[in-house]
This record gives structure tokens, sequence and C-alpha cells, in this order.
């Protein structure tokens, strides 16, 4: 049996609990590393005892929501299974937000303490943070001596007790809370068994407040893996540290693929260790897995799904190559379907908009009922669904083929229009390195397509031919009204094209 034995999964644990396993089992064992700073699992453990000590020796008690405002760091990950441990609901917040909404989500979420690194308290500025808060760089100083961080009684978690608040982004106004709880992560941990998380050693670059991490981080440390942080990601730096620590699994967003594959020097790499990449949370385009799937070694799967939970699919990109333009399948357990705009299903091979349900489902949205309920469909039969906000139809061989967010689907005229549809003829046009389509109102036609895009650093085309080539390719109803070049188009720290960003500047 190797180092990391594998946990019987016919009973309940929480990842805290988990980990104490590890310590005892295999202490020695490297838990996580930044390259840097090296934390065994009984050091891991040992910390996040502290952690938890500190908490109760501030008064903060089980159930109670702390917050983390943070760049990626050991110190973030050793605060947050803290928390865990303590029984605490932890609140993972984006530090890029702007202070008032910073402190609008610290406030939803009802946090009692918050842990903040320096670059996030100095960007504050007159903003105070709401409650006590706590310096990442003072945290050794706050937490309780080793001597007295032994835990009296542990703290008995039950599979619905919140886990953690996961903040959306993307939209106006302050963003909703995701509540999810230990059942839902524990069903993940579960799921992410063929994927041989106790062996490995994962490669996190990308922040901890996405769920896109937490789906590789949490698997590793519940199977008892290596975590390797990397605390600002750069393509280049990531491909050193994949090749001198043998990384072996990895998830990341399709810009990052997209740009650790266009490195002049990425074929002289060891990437031989690798064993299993994953990627979710923004459109990957088929002809960049299939570069990935020729030039760097292991699996590829690409996983869809919402931070909410409801249903996910799985494309294994290694065993269908030649269903890349897909996500895949429903995974086991997990049942997708699709309805039209009066919530009845479509028959297979239609349009729809896409829902999900399986055992990873949120409790909800954090203190908003009213926009909870609108997120869940039933199904004829009584189950609960929630709506991934997807459109997109399913293949004769019951592949997924996405279209597009449904908020951003065109109705021109009458028509629906799918930007993706508009947004890949653009790309083909050799002067366009990347674009995107929106709509935008048109006293004509109610709304009408507009494009935006990056031009090729040696492109000698106009706007101008840019458009006129590209609609003369498109159908009648589909032509785009306008097109802008742009530097670079607006993403989410994950990699997704920030739309509503688009919008605001032709409102300007």
């Amino acid at each position: 049996m190797s180092e990391a034995a594998q946990t019987p999964t016919d009973q309940f644990m929480s990842l805290p609990a988990l980990i104490r396993q590890h310590s005892a089992r295999f202490p020695e064992k490297l838990a996580v590393t930044d390259g840097e700073t090296h934390l065994s699992y009984a050091d891991f453990n040992n910390a996040m005892d502290r952690v938890a000590a500190s908490l109760r020796r501030d008064g903060v008690k089980q159930g109670q929501v702390v917050a983390l405002i943070s760049a990626a760091s050991i110190e973030q990950l050793v605060a947050f299974l803290g928390a865990l441990r303590a029984g605490c609901v932890t609140a993972l917040i984006q530090p890029s937000a702007a202070p008032e909404q910073i402190c609008g989500m610290i406030g939803d979420s009802g946090a009692v303490l918050s842990f903040v690194d320096d670059a996030t308290a100095d960007a504050m500025g007159g903003h105070d943070v709401p409650g006590r808060a706590v310096r990442l760089t003072e945290l050794s100083t706050w937490l309780v001596p080793d001597d007295a961080a032994a835990v009296e009684a542990e703290i008995e978690i039950s599979p619905e007790d919140g886990f953690n608040i996961i903040y959306s982004s993307g939209t106006t106004g302050l963003p909703k809370g995701i509540l999810l709880s230990h059942r839902m992560r524990w069903q993940q941990y579960l799921a992410s068994a063929v994927l041989n998380f106790g062996e490995a050693v994962t490669l996190v670059a990308t922040p901890l407040y996405s769920n896109t991490t937490l789906t590789a981080l949490l698997p590793t440390l519940g199977w008892g893996g290596s975590v390797l942080f990397m605390r600002k990601f750069d393509a280049h730096n990531y491909l050193e540290l994949a090749q001198a620590h043998r990384a072996t699994h990895t998830m990341l967003v399709p810009v990052q693929y997209q740009r650790i594959m266009a490195l002049p020097d990425f074929d002289s790499f060891d990437l031989s260790a690798f064993k299993v990449k994953t990627c979710t949370s923004a459109p990957f385009k088929a002809e960049l897995k299939a570069d990935i799937l020729k030039r760097w070694p292991g699996a590829l799967i690409e996983l869809y799904g919402m931070t909410e939970g409801g249903g996910t699919t799985a494309l294994y990109a290694h065993e269908f190559p030649h269903k890349l333009h897909t996500v895949g399948q429903p995974i086991p357990g997990h049942d997708i379907r699709l309805i039209d705009d009066e919530g009845r299903e479509v028959p297979r091979g239609e349009t729809g908009e896409v829902v999900g349900r399986s055992d990873l489902m949120m409790k909800g949205y954090h203190g908003r009922d009213q926009e909870t309920s609108d997120a869940f469909w039933f199904s004829p039969e009584g189950y609960r669904f929630i709506r991934h906000g997807d459109v997109g139809r399913f293949d004769e061989d019951g592949f997924l083929v996405l279209m597009d967010r449904k908020k951003d689907m065109i109705i021109s005229g009458g028509f629906n229009i799918y930007p993706s549809d508009l947004e890949a003829v653009l790309a083909e046009h050799p002067a366009v390195a990347e674009c995107a389509v929106i709509g935008v109102p048109s006293d004509q036609w109610g709304e009408t397509p507009v494009a935006f895009y990056v031009p090729k650093a040696d492109a000698n085309a106009s706007d101008a031919e840019v458009l006129a080539e590209t609609n003369g390719r498109l159908g009648k109803t589909q032509r785009i009204s306008k097109l802008h070049s742009i530097d670079e188009l607006p993403r989410s720290v994950i990699g997704k094209v920030l739309k509503r960003e688009l919008r605001d500047r032709l409102a300007l």
C-alpha cells in the first residue's frame, strides 16, 4: 500500500478530520509548499490546530463566518483550513474587488473576523474592514503558542454544516454569496478517487477564492497528496516549477493553457511526470485542447459545471479526441437536461437551457431566499435542478455542446443569435488574435451584434476590412453591425471574458 493510504469512503469525514488522519499516518510527508516554505502533514495539522485554538480564544464560535481576503499563500491556506477545524464557515473574497464591494461582501457574509494580506489592507484606503481583522503577516504573533494549541475536544462537523461561501464575480452590485456544505465537499472528494490525488504533486496556479482552485486543491489534501502553490501565475515560471517539482496534477483555466502553450520554449521542458491536467471555468477552444494533447504528457479532462453545483460533465479529451468541440458527457450520478423558455424539456438534439442535479448542490445564496428559489427548476418528477444559465444541445452520442450564456444570447429581429457562432467565424480571420461579441440595443432590430477583437501583432487589415470579410461569411440575420479593435479583452482572474465591461465601454 502507498504512503498515502486511501481513506475508507463509506462514512462521512470532514476535510479537517482527513488531514488529522494523514498527520497520524504519514507525519513527515509534504503537505504544502510554495517553493520556499515547506509544511509536512504534521506541521500543517499543528498550524490548523493553532488557528482553531486562537479563534476560540477570541470568542469565535462554531458556525460563525470567518472571511479571507488575500492573494494565494500558505498563510491563507493555513487560516482557511484552521477556521474549518474550528467549525467555522469560511468566506473567500476576491482581494482585487473595490473596497466598497469587499466591505459589502464581508458584511453580507456576517463574518466576525477577517484575515487579510498587506496588499488588501493597504488598498482599502479609508475603508475599514468590518469587524476584527488579522493581517496574515502577523499570523505567527496572533496564534496561540504550540504548547497551547491542543484541541480540547474535536469539533463535531456534520455533513449539512456550512463549509464556505464563494462570491460570484462579473456582476453589477454586490455579488451573491454561494453557500456550500461539507456534504458537497465530501461528494467532490469521493468523485475524485479515480484521479489518484493521494500520489499527487498538484501545482496550484489559481486563487483560493475561486472554486476552480478548490476542485483540485481540496481533493489533494483530502487524499493525502502534496500541494505546490504559485503565489502569482506566470507561464514560464509555471513550467519551471512543474519541471523542478515533478508536478503530476494541475487545474488551469483556458487562458493559462493558452499562454503556456504559446511559449517558444515550451517543448524544452520535461513535463513527463504529469498524469492529469484539468480545465474549467471558461470556454476551452478545440484547437487548444488538440495542441495540449499533442505536446503535453498526461490525461486532459475538461470539467463543465457551476460553483453552485447542479450537473457536471467531463470530457476525457485524450479518450475522445473527436469530441473536442464538446464539454463531454454527464459524470455518473449527474442528471443534466435541457429546457425551453416555458420550462419544458426539449428533445435530444434540440437547443435549450442547461439544468442539472446531483449530490453536488449549493445550500443556497447566502441571505437571498428569492434568488435561491429563482435558481431552481423542478422536473415533472419533482426533482430539484439548478439552472446553469447556459444554452446547449446534446449530440447523437450524448456529448453536450455549449452555445452561450442564456443572458448573452442576442435576439435580433425575432431571431436568436448565439455570440459564440459569430466569434468562431471572426476568430478565423488572419488578423484576429481573440474576440468577443455582445448584443446592444437597436431601434430597428431590438438588439444587434457588436464585436471587439484584439489584432495580431503582424495584422495589416483595417477594422472595416475585417468586418466586411467576416460578415461575408455570416448569414443575413447574424451580421455584425460594428467592430472595435481593442488592446486586450477584459477578463476575470480565472480567464472569463467580462462582457459586461465591454458593454460599459459602449455606454461611455
